[in-house]
């Protein structure tokens, strides 16, 4: 194990050197939309003069008005049938605007939420992977990233590589059904060198369908580990030949003992003045929830305000703040300097409170200043709480920390904070 796990390490250290990432330029929106008018123009015809006619004679006006009169009484049932025929259109034209109001509504929930971060507090959760590159991007890019990285590797060591893809491109279900499948193929020819049958798996098998062709890096594997696709009777076969399987057991250490390629979240590190601090709307990345379950979450908040009059017991309370509680990911930490100099860095909401520590002394001019921090509702976080996390001290989604010395004297609008770090300010 140590030496496939050393062998990971060589492999990433060696090709972080030689990758080459395109650096992703910024999504494109659509922001203009098109807008298109349409006029029609009136048409004016000529006005119809009718030729005038000679004057109806007295028999032929008794005839007319006899006439119009059978008409009027067999028309009453015709107008009524023709009221009703008019009244059930309009029905059917309100339920179908109805309808496509209720769809457009429907879809309009479906859409992404996209934000306007421009007054945000900050911009973002951004995350570092040091195994392949200094970058620092947001999840979703790294996860592209790792996969192009391996997928780019698979023509020097496949085998290797397939086992990293095997862990790092697909959902966990899905990866471990596939190693536990791949276990026993590698298994069954190191245990029974002289077994024919175990040299050959059928494309068709239904395990092999549903277990190895649809996950990322698993035929990759098999082919790594030196089986080659052949056709018998008219169906393809993946046959291991080859007579040395010694290498077998070193790529089962690999495929067992390969784990995912971390990303480490960064602090993002800001620096503000006290006006600056006054944004503290967070974006979308801070919540584990979707937006539309945000909404309903503030929909929630809302009726709980209306209902605020009514008596709630202890347990009520508690259950309340932890379901707000349990809606991030991550916590948004500012340390108020007594010259009012804020810094600011985003942690994970399970690290723990020596973590916030650890970051405010590491950029302090003076890292073996002894201080300490005041939490928001006035009290010491000292010793007893540095081993617990921002969860359960409730310091989410953002908390502004004091930042206090035994005897605070001199000058309190001196330098605390590294001049790299202050150099850090946002302009305004």
């Amino acid at each position: 194990m140590d030496k496939v796990e050393s062998k990971i390490k060589n492999f990433f250290k060696r090709k972080k050197t030689q990758a080459q990432f395109k650096l992703a330029g910024p999504g494109r929106k659509l922001t203009d939309s098109p807008s298109s008018s349409s006029s029609r123009p009136t048409k004016h015809d000529d006005a119809y003069i009718p030729p005038k006619r000679n004057e109806l004679s007295a028999e032929a006006r008794a005839a007319a008005d006899a006439a119009m009169a059978r008409n009027q009484k067999k028309d009453n049932r015709n107008f009524n049938t023709s009221l009703a025929a008019i009244q059930a259109q309009v029905r059917r034209e309100l339920e179908a605007e109805k309808k496509a109001k209720q769809e457009a509504e429907q879809s309009s929930e479906q859409k992404p939420v996209e934000q306007d971060r421009s007054n945000m507090a900050v911009q973002g959760v951004y995350f570092r992977c040091p195994m392949i590159s200094d970058e620092i991007l947001p999840s979703k890019e790294w996860r592209v990233k790792i996969k192009e990285f391996l997928y780019d590797q698979l023509e020097d060591e496949k085998a290797l590589t397939a086992c990293l893809i095997i862990h790092n491109c697909n959902t966990k279900d899905k990866a471990e059904q596939c190693i536990e499948t791949l276990t026993k193929y590698l298994e069954n020819i190191i245990n029974h060198p002289g077994e024919e049958k175990y040299r050959k798996i059928r494309m068709s098998n239904r395990i092999f369908a549903e277990k190895i062709k649809p996950v990322e890096g698993g035929c990759e594997f098999l082919l790594g580990a030196g089986f080659q696709e052949q056709e018998i009777d008219g169906e393809i076969f993946l046959i291991y030949s080859s007579e040395d399987s010694s290498n077998l057991a070193e790529l089962l250490d690999g495929l067992k003992n390969a784990e995912k390629i971390t990303i480490d979240l960064d602090r993002n590190i800001q620096v503000l003045l006290p006006s600056q601090a006054r944004k503290s709307d967070l974006p979308l990345d801070f919540f584990r929830i979707s937006p539309e379950e945000i909404k309903r979450e503030q929909q929630l908040r809302t009726e709980a305000m209306e209902s605020a009059q009514i008596l709630k017991t202890k347990a009520m309370r508690e259950r309340e703040e932890q379901r707000a509680a349990n809606m991030y990911k991550f916590s948004l930490i500012r340390v108020r300097f007594p010259d009012g100099v804020i810094l600011q860095g985003t942690f994970s909401v399970y690290e723990k409170l020596s973590h916030v520590y650890e970051f405010v002394t590491s950029c302090l001019k003076d890292e073996s200043f002894d201080y300490t921090l005041i939490s928001p509702a006035g009290s010491k976080l000292g010793d007893d709480e540095l081993d617990k996390s921002l969860y359960d001290l409730r310091l989410i989604p953002n908390s502004v920390l004091m930042f206090t010395y035994p005897q605070m004297t001199g000058d309190p609008h001196g330098n605390y904070l590294k001049e790299e770090i202050l150099m850090l300010i946002q302009s305004m």
